[in-house]
């Protein structure tokens, strides 16, 4: 996923269901010089959601016990 991200990383955001930031991700990867950010913004998002993926998944298991 974080390949998708790097290259285009409009689809990265719109496949972790972010259609508003993905469309806006999308204008600024439109121009060149915008393509940069937007790429460190999808993979910042993706590492950003993996880590609250990770932690629910935590308090779920500290909550069973």
């Amino acid at each position: 996923m974080i390949a998708v991200a790097i290259l285009i990383p409009w689809l990265a955001l719109m496949l972790r269901g972010r259609i508003f930031q993905g469309i806006i991700c999308l204008f600024l990867q439109l121009t060149l010089i915008g393509w940069i950010p937007a790429a460190i913004w999808a993979v910042m998002v993706i590492n950003n959601d993996n880590q609250e993926r990770r932690h629910r998944e935590l308090i779920k298991a500290l909550g069973q016990k």
